[in-house]
């Protein structure tokens, strides 16, 4: 079989790089295998000899394809993956020969430094103790690299006090406690089969592709991952001929071997497009649980940098890259399911008669109303932050887009309190006689809603490129699992049941109908009816770090056990922090490239006009266009000058100031004003000096030559 080649089954290869529950079947006694889905379906631990088992069949599958080393692989507060590599290896025998083991302990624990990763003041330096705790749900996978093959095992990261310290184990909280509110809600009308319901996730994952020499020339992308300057290409994303267009050929293999790779490891790959912007494309897996999701999500960034080397490209994830096209989100599709395969967002044929799926639409209703500001924070990042607002990414405030079929169902219950009457999809007449006219859904889609219903699920489109979906689906998890509970708590003690859970929906749609919103996003019109509504209207990262600490969202989570406020008190911190580092980087980068690259080459290129004007001048020639060219230029490049020092002068103050808070929002209120002045005139610059003499690739090399 040539993997890299024509031929490949992805039958085959499918899985081939997992400890799937097939393996397990193969390698496990009966009593252990049993043992293991069951705690894999309803939690418990593994007892300490199944543990050792266990171990021994995940070593051995290992070192049969290749591995040397072990990892226990986590998810920092970095928004990336972590992982300390351990071999094998024990002491060799009497007679010097090599052992390898690996045991149920070394399995469900590890030890890793908590000092040195964000956590926002909850460990100091010198308490660097940290544990690594495994996470039984997501399955095991061997990941090759240039250290050779390594077992890695999905855990969570907590502190030596207990505190969590990574992105896993709240959303594992939250998984636990919308299941166990929506089994109250089916339970409400007589499900008593189901025993679990999963928040399942399909992440639509945005991305650019560009030559790695050209990469490699810019500072601002190797330390940034965006460009810091860069005057506009004379062609953008204005004809619309990248998006679905022909996939290029060396885009092709690179999609190809992504592809390859990540089937492998069990990510289940399905779709592959150019986007909007070009050099911009598009993968999207089918739908899992949250939990495998995020990590599979993980390793799809991880994929996508990786392969794209082996191909001479560099992957870019940043949210916003290149001003002036499309950014990079990535569509969260979110929905709920039971363990016997019921879709609780299932609208059915005529969802005014659904009233469980009207109860669960209201209670999502209610849940993004009251916290909108965390959900809007839960997207929030430092790349976002450009991207929000504008092509094709939805704006900052957050509001729900339901299509003009739920619309109308809502519209009735709240006016008449009787839904009698849902809008069918109409056929979409062809006009040809050989094309088969279809049936259109009922409801279109809005690609300017933050948050849409799509059919079956929520497309949660804030989301950033580069941004882990962890912290997204947690918060969606826990807002939706206290609307459940309030909803259940008051209807399991109801006299009538059909009445009160009728008052109720019709009730909960009055009171948060607000946050619907079908229209424009982009409008003036919409920021001032969302005023109006009083819809939280957050731009930035920094100012939706303050959802974090309210009363309301300590309430929440810790009422779930999902954050302890110093948990919370200490993300909000790392928040202010990774912003303040991330604009400081931009801005040193900024400085360094303006002073070592961008002003010299200017300087050079005024040399070589003057000495032309001196040259046209000693034979009596007319040299008004470089008189005028000069001067044009040498305005721009004091301009240039003045706002390199005015930027050097407000890092300098800036990073003394006394807390993280001060710190990010004086980053964000001067520090990125002073870099986008520097960035004005350096641009006007490229459009006028020679571009043999520009120092780096410029976007239309950047963008159109891959």
């Amino acid at each position: 079989m040539n993997e890299t080649g024509n031929n490949f089954n992805v039958e085959e290869i499918f899985g081939s790089k997992v400890f799937t529950i097939g393996k397990m079947k193969e390698r496990l006694p009966k009593t252990v295998y049993r043992e293991v889905v069951k705690v894999m379906g309803q939690g418990g631990s593994l007892s300490k000899t199944s543990a050792d088992v266990v171990a021994k069949a995940m070593k051995d599958w290992a070192i049969e394809n290749g591995a040397t080393h072990y990892t226990h692989w986590f998810q920092p507060l970095t928004g990336i993956t972590a992982e300390k590599q351990d071999a094998f290896v024990t002491h060799p025998d009497e007679e010097g020969k090599m052992l390898m083991d690996f045991s149920g302990k070394e399995l469900i624990k590890g030890e890793a430094d908590a000092s040195s990763f964000p956590s926002g003041g909850l460990r100091a330096t010198f308490e660097a103790r940290g544990y690594t705790v495994w996470d039984i749900t997501s399955p095991v996978f061997l990941k090759e690299g240039a250290t050779g093959v390594v077992l890695c095992i999905p855990t969570a990261f907590y502190s030596y006090t207990g505190e969590a310290l990574d992105k896993k184990t709240p959303l594992l909280r939250s998984m636990e406690a919308v299941s166990e509110q929506a089994l109250r809600i089916i339970r409400l009308f007589g499900n008593n089969t189901s025993k679990k319901v999963t928040a399942s996730v399909g992440p639509e994952q945005e991305y650019f592709i560009i030559d790695r020499e050209k990469y490699l020339k810019r500072k601002d992308l190797i330390f940034t991952g965006r460009t810091l300057f860069g005057a506009p290409a004379p062609k953008g994303q204005e004809l619309e001929d990248h998006y679905y267009g022909a996939i290029r050929e060396r885009i092709g293999a690179y999609m190809k071997d992504i592809n390859i790779e990540l089937w492998k490891l069990g990510v289940t790959a399905k779709t592959q497009h150019n986007e909007v912007a070009p050099a911009q494309h598009e993968l999207a897996p089918i739908y899992e649980t949250a939990n495998i999701a995020v990590d599979h999500n993980q390793l799809v960034m991880e994929t996508m940098k990786k392969v794209a080397g082996r191909h001479g490209l560099t992957c870019l994830l940043h949210e916003k890259p290149f001003a002036g096209v499309n950014g990079s989100g990535k569509h969260n599709n979110w929905s709920l399911s039971t363990d016997d395969g019921i879709n609780l967002l299932d609208p059915g044929v005529t969802p005014n008669d659904n009233i469980q799926f009207l109860l669960v639409l209201a209670c999502i209703l209610k849940a993004v109303d009251t916290h909108a500001d965390l959900l809007r924070q839960s997207a929030a990042d430092v790349g976002n932050d450009l991207r929000l607002g504008a092509d094709e990414a939805p704006p900052a405030i957050l509001s729900v887009f339901l299509g003009d079929q739920l619309d109308d169902v809502v519209a009735q219950l709240v006016e008449t309190g009787i839904a009698d009457h849902s809008i069918q999809g109409e056929k979409l007449v062809t006009g040809v006689s050989t094309l088969t006219d279809i049936q259109k859904d009922a409801t279109d889609r809005n690609r300017t809603s933050p948050f849409a219903f799509t059919g079956n699920k929520f497309e949660f489109r804030s989301v950033g490129s580069s941004d882990s979906i962890a912290s997204p689906n947690t918060t969606l998890n826990a807002i939706v699992a206290e609307s459940f509970c309030e909803a259940a708590d008051e209807l399991e003690k109801a006299d009538d049941f059909e009445q009160a859970v009728h008052d109720m929906i019709k009730k909960y749609l009055y009171e948060h109908r607000r946050i619907i919103f079908n229209g424009n996003g982009y409008s003036k019109e919409w920021v001032e009816e969302a005023a109006r509504r009083g819809l939280p209207n957050i731009p930035s990262m920094v100012e939706a770090a303050e959802a974090l600490t309210t009363e309301k969202s300590i309430r929440l989570f810790e009422k779930f056990g999902i954050y302890t406020k110093a948990e919370l008190v200490s993300r909000q911190e790392i928040t202010y922090e990774t912003y303040s580092k991330y604009i400081n980087i931009e801005a040193k980068t900024m400085i360094d490239m303006a002073s070592k690259q961008y002003i010299p080459a200017v300087i050079g290129f005024t040399k070589n006009l003057a000495d032309t004007i001196v040259a046209l001048n000693s034979i009596g020639a007319d040299c008004a266009v470089q008189k005028k060219l000069l001067s044009d230029v040498s305005g721009k490049l004091n301009e240039a000058t003045d706002a390199l020092n005015a930027l050097s002068e407000v890092v300098v103050r800036v990073e003394k100031l006394p807390t993280e808070k001060e710190k990010a929002f004086a980053f964000k209120d001067e520090v990125k004003p002073a870099m986008d002045s520097l960035r004005a005139p350096i641009d006007a610059l490229e459009m006028m000096v020679d571009e043999k003499l520009w120092p780096v690739p410029n976007y239309d090399e950047l963008i159109f030559e891959v």
